[in-house]
């Protein structure tokens, strides 16, 4: 396949402004508090549930009496359904129109923090805006506090939910999704399960070897993907991946990943990992690593890198999670995966589908 350097993305939006070091965390006040019109100026934070219980990390977010604080639950990725129930739930408490939105946590509640302030100008439902670029006019200022790194949520301009009508995993791919800004703190990290830690992390990897693999290329999404997976290497083939400097790696790993993917597009991993998590409720960053198991035919010199990485660090990844299901998931699953086209096409070519065929995809998902 020639590669071509032009994506056909022309005007790239990156994040307005970010901070980053141990304590970041603790700038939140002076960021969002001139946004607060008057005393009555509301704030809502939406935050991973696993921080509901850790109070030196909610006591340093500067609330107000008023401020609506939202705990969402990661047990299962967001649909469109769960976005609009979270939607009307804020509508109904809401004194005006909130000065600020801030999400705290790892994709899942970055990414919810992005929907909502969208829904909040633009009103409709969240499927209404499931494509790219149908939102039309700019959410509400928001900021992210990234406490895991690898899914470039916190720099990217979608934020992904599945509509489980219509069996689409996408997001609302728009400029006006972009967060504002970002404060990335590495202390908050540390709790991480390793496990956890690994497979974010290689969400970042990931990403960034589909894109430099792909037909459609632009020289500064390059030099992004390039960069992350160096850091990717120096923290997952060294002796400590979480140490206190490997942490703020994978942090910046984390946002140039991001900005490589607004540039560009992903490849083969993406399809096949949306598919496990429509049809088997497997989280995005572990159904990556678990599709790897698949991928030596499309990505052989970084399927071995990725496979040695595992084995460094100690990493179990789970086997045989498609292994005897019944014919209608199998068709499930293809269906789910060869419905994103764009990023087949990017890996693949336009005639994608004379390779994956539907006897092909089936036998790829049971090597997983």
């Amino acid at each position: 396949m020639v590669h071509k350097l032009d994506t056909g993305i022309k005007i790239v939006r990156n994040v307005l402004r970010y901070t980053i070091g141990e304590g970041a965390i603790r700038e939140l006040s002076k960021i969002v508090d001139p946004k607060r019109l008057n005393k009555g100026s509301q704030v809502v934070y939406i935050v991973d549930e696993f921080f509901k219980e850790k109070n030196n990390i909610l006591n340093s977010l500067g609330f107000h009496d008023n401020d609506e604080l939202m705990f969402i639950s990661t047990e299962l990725e967001p649909t469109t359904e769960y976005i609009d129930e979270l939607y009307l739930s804020l509508l109904e408490r809401l004194v005006s129109s909130p000065a600020a939105i801030v999400g705290i946590g790892g994709g899942v509640s970055l990414d919810v923090a992005k929907a909502i302030s969208n829904l909040l100008t633009n009103g409709g439902k969240a499927e209404d805006y499931q494509g790219w670029d149908l939102v039309k006019k700019p959410g509400i200022f928001k900021v992210a506090i990234p406490t895991l790194s690898g899914t470039g949520a916190e720099a990217t301009r979608t934020c992904v939910m599945t509509n489980k009508s219509s069996g689409l995993k996408l997001g609302m791919n728009s400029d006006f999704t972009v967060y504002d800004q970002i404060l990335m703190d590495p202390n908050l990290t540390k709790s991480v399960p390793e496990n956890q830690y690994f497979y974010t992390g290689m969400d970042a990897y990931i990403h960034c070897i589909e894109s430099l693999n792909g037909g459609f290329r632009n020289a500064i999404g390059d030099a992004y993907s390039t960069q992350t997976i160096n850091l990717c290497r120096e923290v997952f083939t060294s002796k400590n991946m979480m140490s206190d400097i490997n942490r703020s790696k994978l942090m910046v790993a984390s946002y140039l990943g991001g900005c490589a993917i607004a540039t560009s597009y992903v490849g083969v991993v993406h399809p096949f990992s949306a598919g496990l998590s429509v049809v088997l409720g497997i989280h995005h960053c572990l159904a990556n690593c678990i599709v790897m198991r698949a991928m030596k035919e499309f990505y052989p010199k970084e399927f071995k890198e990725f496979w040695q990485m595992v084995k460094e660090q100690d990493i179990h990844i789970p086997k045989d999670v498609c292994k005897n299901l019944s014919n209608e998931q199998y068709d499930k699953l293809f269906e789910s995966t060869i419905v994103h086209e764009k990023p087949l096409i990017n890996a693949l070519g336009e005639n994608f589908k004379d390779l994956l065929t539907k006897d092909k995809v089936i036998d790829l998902f049971k090597e997983m």
